[in-house]
């Protein structure tokens, strides 16, 4: 049976959530993965009666809800806190914006956001983790002894008591691997999973768009992580678009001709979703693709609506047969 196909509503928090569900059913999705900011999925709100009121909402648009997403408020748990956050952070989480205060209060969040979930009725809350020591990825001036594994230390300081209450209610958090979180590729998402014991309610969002222009194997990911892969975005990704501005961005805006790389809408980029879909069958991922659409150069409506109908198209369910046993005389009619 095909998965199904979701719409991630984090760019779409602009419209309230039932305009939101009348679109994404026009554009052919089976349902939405429900942003925790705007109005559609509030964690502060979400007492019993509210997660029962959203629930009769999706069912009254014809569509399914299988994960609620928290990357604004996670990325507060670790991260260095500056005045861009206050741009991100619901006001109670930023206070008085003092660092630790802040940082804490996201914490607190990310438990309540796991109690919430379990209300709602999802089994995965996807969302960034946030990084100490992301302004050391280039290592100049040398990286001294000791602060990267501070950094590691710190993350699991913060999160294992997040991820403990994340497994009392039976819900897993599912870190996008993406630059600025504590994994951002193969090598530091297996470094991150070491430094919480791999814990069992800690896995990966898988989106391979944060990988293709990094270098990364991102088919290779799915194979390493096959136990550890409990939600997946579709995003694209082009690479190779242009030689002033690097890998690093070179401080220029999204959808900039000079720009090495730029997202793309589902399809349309470098990304082999052929690959995905295979290695996806092969470690037995049944989970919804759920589209996280970001393309600067196109209309959002006309480009969700296309990346629905490619993602239907390029997924297909696995065998459960070997093509060649028919040759066996014996299993022949």
């Amino acid at each position: 049976m095909p998965r199904k196909v979701t719409l991630f509503t984090g760019q779409w928090a602009d419209l309230p959530l039932a305009t939101m569900l009348k679109k994404a059913k026009s554009f052919g999705y089976d349902g939405v993965e429900l942003a925790c900011w705007g109005d559609h999925f509030e964690v502060a709100k979400a007492d019993k009666k509210y997660c029962d009121t959203k629930r009769a909402q999706l069912k009254k648009a014809g569509m399914e809800c299988y994960a609620i997403s928290t990357h604004l408020v996670g990325q507060a748990v670790c991260d260095n806190i500056d005045a861009r956050h206050k741009t991100i952070l619901p006001d109670y989480i930023w206070g008085d914006g003092k660092p630790e205060g802040v940082r804490q209060r996201a914490a607190e969040e990310l438990k309540k956001t796991a109690e919430a979930a379990k209300r709602f009725g999802v089994k995965v809350v996807n969302g960034f983790t946030g990084s100490s020591i992301w302004h050391l990825c280039y290592s100049f001036p040398p990286t001294l002894p000791g602060q990267l594994d501070a950094g590691y230390k710190d993350f699991a300081k913060r999160w294992i008591p997040i991820l403990d209450v994340f497994q009392k209610n039976g819900v897993k958090f599912a870190l996008e691997v993406h630059p600025t979180e504590i994994a951002f590729d193969i090598a530091s998402a297996e470094r991150a999973l070491q430094a919480i014991d791999y814990h069992p309610a800690f896995g990966f969002n898988y989106d391979p768009s944060h990988f293709g222009y990094q270098g990364v194997d991102y088919v290779g990911f799915i194979r390493k992580f096959h136990d550890r892969i409990f939600h997946v975005h579709m995003k694209d990704v082009a690479w190779g678009l242009a030689g002033e501005a690097g890998v690093f961005g070179g401080h220029v805006d999204f959808h900039k001709p000079n720009r090495y790389w730029d997202f793309k809408s589902v399809g349309r980029g470098c990304i082999n979703f052929e690959k995905i879909i295979r290695a996806l069958n092969d470690i037995g991922y049944t989970g919804p693709l759920s589209v996280e659409w970001e393309d600067g150069g196109m209309d959002r409506e006309y480009g969700a609506k296309e990346s629905c109908e490619f993602c239907k198209r390029v997924d297909f369910p696995s065998s459960n047969i070997v093509f060649d046993a028919q040759f066996d005389k014996a299993k022949q009619s």
